[in-house]
């Protein structure tokens, strides 16, 4: 665990070391801001939730969080400093999951930097807080996925550009799985393939929390895909390591 701590201190100081991190909240920040006020109408329905907000979660982690997590290895393997880091006394999944959660936790600023819009519905109306909290949950959990996703593709990658569209391609089938259009199309298939299909969106389960439902199994998915594609991810390194 000390291992763990040490290089997810040292990669979360790395983020703020540059403009970049700057540049990613103020891009989260607005375009939430853009999206929750003008595209999802919050004054226009009139009530006083943060469902607009949340709404377009998905949409925005599409794009800005594997420009995330396309860093993670595929630069080290770039520079070379991979081989440097292999060689010091932490196994590749500490490394793994020291890097990883340094990418969480700086999500994890950008997303609660969005505070002045509960403050916002607050002040406008009576929200149940307890659904935005779970809510907030539900988003941090999915972008977590999103993250560990990122990050083996990156492992499996030296160049970052390409990391990036390859991640965004297996994120949006998560998240197409569970689309009526989807579904619909599987109409004629079993069930069981049906509904197998659905539960491995990302939409099905974010949506169950973003409505402040919480179900274990909605929770327990989101870190089972977290720790498979981390897994996955040590298994790339290991495999580079090998080559």
């Amino acid at each position: 665990m000390s291992a763990i701590r040490v290089i997810a201190a040292r990669e979360l100081k790395a983020y703020f070391a540059t403009p970049v991190a700057f540049v990613f909240i103020v891009i989260f920040l607005a375009l939430s801001g853009v999206f929750t006020f003008y595209l999802g109408g919050f004054y226009e329905r009139g009530q006083a939730d943060l469902q607009p907000f949340f709404g377009f979660h998905p949409w925005l982690y599409l794009f800005l969080v594997p420009a995330i997590s396309m860093r993670l290895w595929a630069e080290e393997r770039k520079s070379g400093s991979i081989e440097l880091l292999m060689t010091l006394p932490v196994s590749a999944w500490d490394a793994v999951v020291g890097k990883f959660l340094a990418a969480w936790l700086f999500t994890a600023v950008a997303l609660g930097l969005t505070f002045p819009m509960w403050i916002t519905v607050n002040y406008l109306g009576e929200p149940d807080n307890g659904v935005i909290i779970t809510a907030y949950l539900g988003s941090l959990l999915m972008a977590g996925a999103f993250l560990a996703i990122g990050s083996c593709i990156s492992a499996a990658n030296r160049n970052q550009v390409v990391a990036f569209i390859i991640t965004v391609v297996i994120c949006f089938i998560f998240l197409l799985s569970g689309f009526p259009l989807v579904l619909d199309f599987l109409a004629g298939a079993p069930q069981v393939v049906t509904e197998t299909v659905a539960g491995l969106s990302f939409l099905t389960h974010f949506n169950a929390l973003s409505k402040g439902v919480i179900d274990l199994r909605d929770v327990m998915y989101f870190l089972l895909v977290i720790v498979a594609w981390l897994y996955a991810t040590t298994i790339a390194l290991e495999l580079k390591k090998a080559d």
